[in-house]
């Protein structure tokens, strides 16, 4: 090769464009969940019935409960009775205000348990939800309340000492009423967050499931560290006390469960019946606290 083919050689290469370093592919969204026991349904009592509550809820259901305190969990001034009832289909966070309540407490249906506090409102914004409070101290750890589309209000916590509670026996599922105007954009946005699975979307079930039999409604079905979720899409007219249930609790012998919780003080609403494959039943706990009860049905 001559000198001049050399240099030729060379000023061929310098002048071939450097491929641009490949941009490395964004991580995927984080998991932020810990576990379906730490999420608990947030119940709301007079200060008056906060006694009667835990002791019919713990009756109905078994487990045991946190000890009793009087707190500021808001972060304006305020005070109120709480507890924790843990039982073995669902944990329950129990508030009995000796104050008024602060806005907009009292709206938020469940509390969820985060792995890092920050990343998880900063993920569930970016997945749609809009923060109803930012984030703030509480005597444990922090918190924030959250609202995603057509009103689903949730709580996000995190403790400065982890907790250690045991597994479920069965999951509980977190009920969610909505009209087709906000449903799609819910679970879209709630199943990006939560990492969540749709196990079924039957957009033919039976109305008489949530009180209105001849009508045809759509049931979807979610799954994820946070839980179980069912989303109900109906055109919202719903008969007493149908969307006043937050939280469905499985268990294993239906009639024998209604048995403690009539012992209990509790009220059925509606009488166990057969529906979508489960005998299911709604109750009224002292207090004011509706919940739907399930067991599989006979076959």
């Amino acid at each position: 090769m001559t000198r001049f083919t050399m240099i030729l050689a060379t000023l061929m290469v310098a002048a071939t464009p450097i491929a641009a370093p490949v941009a490395a592919k964004p991580a995927a969204n984080a998991d932020h969940s810990v576990g379906a026991q730490y999420d608990t349904t947030h119940v709301y009592v007079p200060e008056a019935q906060f006694d009667a509550f835990v002791a019919s809820f713990v009756a109905t259901f078994g487990g045991k409960t946190s000890k009793q305190g009087e707190f500021q969990v808001t972060p304006t001034l305020s005070l109120t009775k709480s507890q924790l009832a843990l039982t073995p289909v669902g944990t329950v966070s129990v508030f009995g205000f000796k104050t008024p309540i602060p806005y907009p407490f009292g709206d938020e249906r469940t509390g969820y348990l985060v792995s890092d506090m920050d990343a998880a409102v900063a993920s569930a914004v970016k997945h749609g939800a809009v923060r109803r409070i930012a984030t703030f101290p509480d005597p444990i750890g922090r918190d924030a309340v959250v609202q995603w589309a057509g009103g689903v209000n949730m709580q996000l916590y995190w403790h400065t000492t982890k907790p250690s509670y045991a597994a479920l026996t069965t999951v509980p599922e977190n009920r969610i009423y909505l009209t087709s105007d906000a449903a799609d954009t819910f679970i879209h946005d709630w199943t990006g967050f939560a990492h969540g699975r749709i196990v079924s979307d039957d957009r033919a079930a039976k109305g008489e499931e949530i009180g209105q039999p001849g009508k045809t409604i759509r049931r979807v079905a979610i799954e994820s560290g946070y839980g179980r979720m069912t989303v109900f899409v109906s055109d919202g007219q719903l008969p007493w006390p149908y969307g006043r249930d937050v939280t469905g609790y499985e268990v294993a012998d239906l009639d024998a469960t209604l048995v403690k919780a009539s012992a209990a003080g509790v009220e059925t609403l509606v009488a166990a019946k057969a529906v979508a494959g489960r005998l299911s039943a709604m109750l009224r706990f002292p207090g004011g606290y509706i919940a739907k009860v399930h067991g599989m049905a006979a076959k």
